[in-house]
């Protein structure tokens, strides 16, 4: 069986998003690979073996197109709103918590933030399948 190990994002400045990704998640750098052309810094905290690849392609100078093909990464925590307070507090600048029911019952609650990238990031209630 397939296991997921880790999602990679495209970025300018390694220092300002290992610095978000640190603050925001509690993501460390597991490991750090230097080439000549581009650099890869793979993060990680205690809770799970998934990693989030960082990839810097050394001279690039302007920002990445996002396209229509990306979503969103997906984090679960424990206590939504206080994890909201901290955001806030860090100065990370998340969205208003949502809600989803469905069938009157709720599905999820969330927020989103964006990394200094702009890639979207949902942090999810722990709740339901969302574990």
């Amino acid at each position: 069986m397939a296991k997921a190990i880790h999602m990679m994002v495209r970025v300018l400045d390694l220092d300002p998003s290992i610095d978000f990704y640190r603050k925001a998640f509690g993501l460390e750098v597991a490991d750090r690979f230097d080439f000549d052309s581009f650099t890869l810094v793979y993060l990680r905290n205690a809770e799970a073996d998934f990693e989030v690849e960082l990839t810097l392609n050394k001279g690039r100078t302007e920002p990445y197109g996002h396209g229509d093909g990306y979503g969103h990464i997906a984090f679960a925590v424990d206590d939504l709103e206080a994890e909201h307070a901290r955001f806030k507090s860090a100065g990370l600048s998340p969205a208003d918590i949502k809600e989803f029911h469905r069938e009157g019952a709720l599905m999820a609650k969330f927020f989103f933030v964006q990394d200094p990238d702009g890639y979207k990031i949902e942090v999810l209630q722990k709740h339901g399948r969302y574990r």
